[in-house]
């Protein structure tokens, strides 16, 4: 049952992020309407195409905000478990969200801009590292051994929230929108609704126990022999090798080239 509740923490966690990343862009416009492109006065249905371009721009900022607190979070989130443990730091990346969803986000709707944006770069910030912490969380309640096979495993509630989050998001604004409810009214509900996901999520994370030992399995100590293709075995090396260096080379460039770009969207906020 540890793994299942696992899958729970982590399937909320994701719903609720994951949701409102995908209407970043237009939830900022519709919420806030001029005030993002100098003309407080008017409101997103009526822009004309000039302000559309202009806010969209804005929104496209957001999202790249976003998604590099998304990164960071990553790093800071999972470093933070490392000292406070993986069960607390879930209970405070999860009490947080709800927090911010349930009451922050609604009454910084389409009022403070500012603080808007720093309130969902926070729970971006949460989800990139509820997510990064996941594996270790895994490796501390049942060993090191098959964690690979168990994550991957556990990355069906990640796959499977893609799909629920983004879903009720979308299905909820466009309800509303086609009942006629003005745009600066639409996303609190919604906002209350993921608040309450991460208040499961945070439920589900208490009841979480270590295991049996039998179930818990370290890696075993000793060393493994790598074939190669002959057959043989090739021992670990140390060093930094050509290959080595290319081969960061290949993946750090596309890494550092996308998060250049995101900052460069981002920048549009500040002015």
């Amino acid at each position: 049952p540890q793994f299942w509740l696992v899958w729970l923490v982590l399937f909320f966690n994701v719903s609720a992020s994951i949701g409102i990343i995908g209407i970043a862009s237009p939830m900022l416009q519709e919420l806030f309407g001029g005030r993002l492109i100098d003309a407080p006065s008017v409101l997103f249905t009526a822009f004309d195409d000039d302000q559309k371009k202009a806010a969209a721009a804005v929104g496209a900022g957001f999202v790249g905000a976003i998604s590099l607190f998304n990164i960071g979070g990553r790093f800071f989130w999972a470093w933070l478990s490392d000292r406070i443990g993986r069960k607390p730091l879930f209970a405070t990346i999860l009490a947080a969200g709800a927090v911010l969803y349930g009451f922050a986000a609604p009454a910084l709707a389409g009022t403070t801009l500012g603080l808007f944006i720093l309130v969902f770069c926070i729970l971006a910030s949460m989800y990139g590292g509820g997510f990064a912490t996941a594996p270790a969380y895994l490796a501390d309640l049942f060993g090191t051994k098959y964690v690979g096979a168990i994550h991957g495993r556990l990355l069906t509630a990640w796959s499977t929230a893609g799909v629920v989050g983004p879903l009720l998001v979308a299905n909820m604004r466009d309800r509303a929108i086609a009942a006629g409810v003005p745009r600066s009214d639409i996303y609190p509900p919604i906002f209350l609704v993921l608040a309450a996901m991460l208040v499961a999520g945070f439920v589900a994370n208490l009841f979480v126990r270590p295991v049996a030992v039998k179930f818990h399995m370290a890696a075993d100590d000793r060393p493994i022999a790598v074939d190669t293709v002959a057959g043989g075995t090739a021992a670990a090396t140390t060093g930094t090798s050509p290959i080595v260096v290319l081969a960061w080379l290949a993946v750090g460039l596309p890494i550092l080239w996308g998060i250049y770009m995101t900052l460069s969207k981002a920048l549009i906020l500040l002015k």
